[in-house]
């Protein structure tokens, strides 16, 4: 249930971005970008004569689902998938049938957090590190929020096909991501020079260009998640609705679900949300704020299946809670209304110690129970 935000708003509402500072991020020492990932293979699989993708395990596969497949057969399958949906009716389509695509496209999209095991160089506070950025640029050019969650899917997932990769790319491999999920998500992307001046002259626009390509070929152009702020954007609106209203009709408040958004983004900050489905992750977030009967219902997810989600968030909750409460910003040439869908940046970084503190003083009064 995508919001596809450039595809309902016409390109001239939202075409010159807001002029704020852009936080440049800059390697003390020059990378060449394909050296780094193996320039000869590479050069293969831009010529589309070497599968870039590595081989996963048959136990790591995840289920396909023939989306042409009749409602019924799915149904009548017996995969987990069969659950009934908690959609409402729909003027538009299928409710089951809408749910159960959503969720099996949730199978095929597949994210690990072992894929740090796959690049020794690569240490979890790196990635934190280049989503916290990112969240930064975004929140300069003013892209939606989903366009950030669909540049983090696209690194994990990247990241999951390559081996080796040294952590001067991280940087590239990041604004590639955020630049293909901008020209998926927003009526006007930045431009690819834009791209390039945020990382202070260490990558060139052919730089990025080549990692582009070498990116989509990896993910085989499967660009299209539900991503976690999705889900949790659908689960607020199920939630929040009157009878007989549209589904596609924002009618939750924006404030609470700001508040909401900056749990989600601490969070998948920390590599071991990857542990998660993203719509696991999303109802998690939700518990935290309305009713676990409530939550339930929009997100046709029992106790059990998001009570383990929900503990490892506690100590998230907490640290979030420390900072106060965010408060909605405005944007030049963004409507009034669209204003919450827009990604922004705290110090997610400040927060993360405070979180490690409250880990260590949680596992200490276990001890002492």
């Amino acid at each position: 249930m995508t919001r596809r935000s450039g595809r309902l708003q016409k390109r001239s509402e939202n075409a010159p971005r807001q002029k704020s500072k852009v936080p440049k991020q800059n390697n003390r020492k020059k990378v060449q970008p394909l050296s780094k990932l193996q320039c000869e293979k590479n050069q293969l699989v831009l010529e589309g004569n070497v599968d870039p993708c590595t081989h996963i395990e048959a136990s790591e596969k995840e289920v396909m689902m023939d989306f042409n497949e009749p409602i019924s057969s799915a149904l009548a399958s017996g995969n987990s998938l069969v659950r009934p949906s908690p959609l409402p009716l729909l003027r538009w389509g299928s409710p089951e049938d809408v749910w159960v695509k959503m969720v099996s496209r949730e199978q095929n999209y597949r994210h690990s957090k072992n894929f740090m095991q796959k690049h020794p160089n690569i240490q979890p506070r790196m990635r934190s590190i280049l989503l916290d950025w990112l969240i930064e640029v975004s929140e300069a050019y003013t892209l939606h929020r989903q366009t950030f969650y669909l540049a983090q899917d696209y690194f994990d997932r990247f990241m999951l096909t390559q081996s080796n990769i040294e952590k001067g790319m991280l940087q590239l491999i990041g604004i590639t991501c955020l630049f293909i999920a901008s020209k998926m998500e927003e009526a006007c992307p930045p431009k690819l020079s834009q791209m390039a001046y945020v990382t202070a002259g260490t990558y060139y626009e052919d730089e990025i260009l080549q990692m582009e390509l070498i990116i989509l070929k990896a993910l085989s152009w499967n660009l299209c998640p539900e991503t976690a702020v999705s889900w949790l954007k659908l689960y607020f609106q199920m939630a929040s609705m009157s009878t007989n209203s549209d589904l596609l009709e924002p009618q939750f408040p924006q404030e609470a679900y700001v508040q909401m958004t900056r749990l989600l983004d601490l969070c998948i900050l920390n590599i071991n949300s990857l542990d998660f489905q993203y719509r696991v992750l999303a109802a998690s977030v939700l518990c935290h704020f309305i009713k676990q009967e409530m939550v339930e219902k929009v997100t046709g997810l029992s106790k059990d299946a998001t009570q383990p989600c929900v503990n490892w968030m506690a100590p998230f909750v907490e640290s979030v809670g420390w900072f106060g409460r965010p408060t909605l910003k405005d944007f030049d040439r963004i409507k009034t209304e669209d204003r919450h869908n827009i990604q922004t940046h705290t110090d997610y970084m400040t927060m993360l110690p405070l979180l490690v503190c409250g880990e260590y003083l949680n596992t200490v009064k276990e001890e002492k129970k």
